[in-house]
This record gives C-alpha cells, sequence and structure tokens, in this order.
C-alpha cells in the first residue's frame, strides 16, 4: 500500500511539474514588449467591441504590451489620437496550468502604478492559442446575440 501512495505521489508531482516548466518557459517568452497587430473576429460584419472595459479594438489595435515575468506584471498602451483615453495601463497577470482540455489560460487584472486594481479586483481571461518566439494569439470567447462569439489577437514581438 506504501509503495502505491509513493508512486501515486511521484505521478502526481511530475504531471504537475511538466505544466509549470510549460509556464516557465512561456513566461521566458513572454518577456519584452510585443505589437498587438491585429484583431479579428470569428463573423463577418462591422462589430463595436470594447475589449478589457477600457478601449475599442481599434484604440487597442497597433498598441506596444510590456511583459515583465518576474514580477508578473505589465503594461499596453493605447496610441491612436483619435481614442477618448490615451496611454499606458498596467496590469497583473498570470498563466495558470492548463484546463482539462490542455488549452492555457492567460489571466490578466488591471492595476494602477501602485499595484493596486483598477476594476473592483475583477480580471481577464483569454486562451493563449499560440506562443513562440515571434508571434503570440489570444482568443476570448464572449456572447454575442446569445451566441458564442470569438475575438482573436494577433501579436508580434518588438524585443
Amino acid at each position: 500500500m506504501k509503495k502505491l501512495i509513493l508512486l501515486l505521489t511521484i505521478i502526481l508531482l511530475a504531471s504537475c511539474s511538466a505544466s509549470q516548466k510549460t509556464i516557465i518557459a512561456a513566461k521566458k517568452t513572454l518577456k519584452g514588449e510585443w505589437s498587438l497587430d491585429k484583431i479579428s473576429y470569428d463573423r463577418s460584419g462591422v462589430f463595436e467591441v470594447t475589449l478589457y472595459n477600457d478601449a475599442s479594438a481599434e484604440c487597442l489595435t497597433g498598441g506596444i504590451w510590456k511583459f515583465i515575468p518576474n514580477n508578473n506584471t505589465g503594461m499596453y498602451t493605447v496610441n491612436d489620437s483619435q481614442c477618448v483615453s490615451t496611454g499606458a495601463r498596467n496590469f497583473r497577470f498570470t498563466i495558470p496550468a492548463p484546463a482539462d482540455n490542455g488549452d492555457y489560460s492567460f489571466l490578466f487584472k488591471p492595476i494602477d502604478e501602485k499595484k493596486r486594481s483598477t476594476n473592483n479586483n475583477k480580471g481577464y481571461r483569454m486562451t493563449l492559442k499560440h506562443l513562440d518566439e515571434t508571434t503570440m494569439t489570444w482568443t476570448q470567447t464572449v456572447s454575442l446575440e446569445g451566441k458564442p462569439f470569438v475575438i482573436t489577437m494577433n501579436f508580434n514581438k518588438i524585443q
């Protein structure tokens, strides 16, 4: 019985270790600055989309996202002068263990300069669909007219 418990413990630790190593590797890859080059939708049409309770998709497109993995913080910019509110926004992020289906998520929460929540401690979850040394893709599924609506965000690494 002791051997069975030991074996199960080792298997559990090994499986946790593999996903933890993947998360650490992802954070290393994520480190640096990324350009949000394209936001697209899973259906055609014209949509007024406000992302993260902050800015329109048009205002976020072309913005720079900076990730600092050693303290799980970062910032993104809204640079388009046509947008109501421009400038940098701070956030705290994490990549939790994968879901049962194997998908990794990217979670972030808006914070101020003093690292306090600016959104009543609420955050946002996206699916981390792709991440390599030069490109990254997030998807977020929301509801539109009672049906799933997928928003895809494509990033390219700057440095």
